[in-house]
């Protein structure tokens, strides 16, 4: 794979004040992914986008709700909590892949508007290095089993070894992705398929495993706590779409792969994670004789014995080392990726200035250490349960925004907007709906409104967030979306096929050509100015005026 120059020539250098643009170019950091840019095909983004579902948290969050509340209700809870995120991200990975851009910028035009969607970019960042520390966790205990290595510096070892694969985005992921995902799949089935064909009393120990909350009967109680924990996983959403917005465009003659791979790499995920996460209760259940509940969550204890039971004992460790590194490496280079992304796009926005996204690596990192550190792997389920209520509603919203408010009542503009000058500060349809839907669900979840509604809090979120989006749009009119409706340049936006058009214009202020969805015009020259330079515009000489109609 490889890219293009655009068609344009750079003619001047670029300013020491715009010198973090070089680093944009990459992986078009908070930027709109140029067709210049983007040469795979749908199936190699689809491919690497689905190697970042390769973490083993799946096997330790299934089997904690298995163990506590029994192989029904975790298998109901499972599906329940995919069916919802297969439902939302849907339109999500649907308008990263058709206009290019990653979910912080489809979530400032589907509701919170420029600085209001400052509070999601955190709270997804949040789940990176929730989910990085998560992953560390694991594979410190896959080093302490296999090498001897203390869990200190298991945990050390797991989060520097990702900062060189990490640097180059996109160009280096892909290749990472796509060359370990074949080995990964073989290690991950091969021992479940050889327990079920020469033990089929697995599956019936699994199957009548009761937990130890439970009797064995599935119960709504029991069904909403798992899906909640499980729901946490929502945001991942987000990380697909940092590579689904490579995609190229949707033509004619692509269209059966680009649907297949949206569909695949984006909703689709789901999918294997809830496969995962019911192999998790399986494992769980085959070796909890042997080790006890407390080490039957941890993967590594699940898959030395699977692999125990099938091959030699001197392959048992090194198979089972090599697993969960390889799962450690393919998802927490994405977990540092897309963290230093939202931690970029947020601290750009509020400070207007960019200080580079290799420092949000670090910050990123370095969050994630901390949690490892402070043992998150043993209070997983109460870190994930509280977490889902802010993303649920944060999901549920933009998603709501797309499919009801752009679609249904078309009181959202269809067209996705994320420059400065184009969106108001805050729109209150995303901010309420959020707010609410979060605040009241997190108030449920540490039983403000008592020990039967409890359980109930990851509903709550999901049903106010969808009942809020499309109130606050008719209350509001819809008229809070767009600042500006005319960005001062007369070329479309889209092409004729409704992909963003590939024209290009230079930056008055860094000098690099840019294509046409990244610009707008400048307010005090005959000019255009790209996105990132309107986001670092500390006096707002070259953002464009409200429009009185636009209001």
């Amino acid at each position: 794979m490889s890219t293009t120059e655009s068609p344009q020539t750079v003619t001047a250098p670029i300013s020491p004040t715009s010198q973090a643009t070089k680093e944009t170019l990459e992986d078009y950091t908070l930027r709109f992914a140029p067709r210049s840019y983007r040469r795979w095909t749908p199936m190699v983004v689809a491919t690497t986008a689905l190697g970042g579902i390769a973490y083993m948290a799946d096997f330790s969050i299934g089997a904690g709700i298995g163990l506590a509340h029994g192989t029904g209700n975790a298998l109901v809870a499972i599906a329940v909590a995919a069916v919802v995120i297969f439902i939302t991200g849907f339109p999500l990975a649907y308008y990263g892949a058709r206009y290019n851009i990653d979910l912080d910028l489809i979530t400032r035009g589907s509701g919170f508007g420029y600085y209001g969607s400052v509070l999601t970019s955190v709270i997804f960042a949040s789940f990176t290095f929730i989910f990085f520390a998560l992953e560390g966790s694991i594979m410190a205990q896959g080093l302490k089993l296999g090498l001897g290595l203390p869990l200190w510096l298991g945990y050390a070892i797991s989060t520097l070894m990702v900062i060189p694969l990490v640097i180059y985005g996109m160009k280096a992921l892909s290749k990472l992705q796509v060359w370990t995902t074949p080995v990964w799949l073989l290690l991950m089935v091969a021992p479940l398929v050889y327990l079920i064909s020469t033990d089929p009393g697995t599956v019936d120990r699994f199957l009548n495993y009761a937990g130890t909350d439970g009797d064995g009967g599935v119960n709504t109680a029991s069904v909403l706590l798992g899906a909640g924990v499980c729901l946490s996983l929502i945001a991942q959403i987000g990380e697909q779409i940092d590579y689904l917005r490579f995609m190229p465009p949707k033509t004619e003659a692509n269209k059966r792969t680009w649907w297949t791979a949206v569909v695949m790499a984006g909703p689709g995920w789901v999918v294997l994670g809830a496969l995962k996460q019911a192999i998790g209760v399986f494992l769980a259940v085959y070796i909890l004789a042997k080790v006890g509940p407390a080490a039957s969550t941890e993967p590594i204890r699940q898959f030395r014995d699977a692999f125990d039971a099938m091959m030699p004992s001197w392959l048992v460790i090194p198979l089972a080392v090599a697993l969960v590194v390889i799962s450690q490496i393919k998802i927490n280079v994405t977990n540092a990726y897309s963290g230093s992304l939202a931690w970029t796009n947020s601290f750009t926005r509020v400070t207007k200035r960019y200080p580079g996204r290799m420092v949000f690596v670090l910050v990123n990192l370095g969050f994630a250490l901390a949690l490892m550190e402070a043992d998150m792997f043993s209070f997983l389920n109460d870190i994930l349960g509280f977490y889902s209520n802010c993303a649920i509603a944060w999901i549920v919203t933009v998603a709501t925004d797309i499919g009801i408010n752009k679609y249904l009542l078309k009181l959202s503009p269809l067209q996705p907007e994320f420059r400065r000058g184009m969106l108001y500060a805050v729109n209150p349809v995303g901010a309420v709906a959020f707010v609410v839907a979060s605040g009241l669900s997190i108030a449920m979840y540490f039983h403000a409104l008592g020990d039967t509604l409890q359980p109930y809090s990851p509903v709550a979120a999901a049903v106010l967030a969808f009942l809020l989006t499309p109130l606050m749009a008719v209350v509001t009119s819809g008229k809070y979306y767009l600042r500006r409706t005319d960005d001062g340049i007369n070329e479309p936006l889209l092409d004729e096929e409704g992909n963003p058009s590939a024209t290009t214009y230079d930056c008055h202020v860094c000098h690099q050509p840019y294509e046409r969805p990244d610009l707008a015009a400048c307010q005090t020259h005959a000019a255009h100015v790209c996105s990132l330079c309107l986001s670092t515009d500390k006096v707002g000489d070259h953002v464009l005026p409200a429009q009185p109609s636009a209001a």
